[in-house]
């Protein structure tokens, strides 16, 4: 699935960074990785949350998703 693609890459990504950020040596580049890192982070909860907010909607409206079987 493409979400499940999509959160790999993005938990991957997040984890480059933060060992990236672990060797700078400014605060400057301590900086620019902090925000690098936030803002993956929030990227990733807004997808989290649409997920959740679609597993609500499917919860509570079965029968607009009848099986086949």
């Amino acid at each position: 699935m493409i979400s499940d693609k999509l959160m790999d890459e993005l938990s991957g990504e997040i984890e480059r960074t933060l060992k990236a950020m672990a060797k700078a040596k400014t605060p400057e580049e301590k900086l620019t990785y902090s925000m690098t890192v936030k803002n993956l982070c929030q990227s990733m909860g807004v997808f989290l949350q649409a997920a959740a907010d679609y597993m609500e909607y499917a919860d509570g409206n079965d029968e607009d998703f009848e099986r086949p079987f």
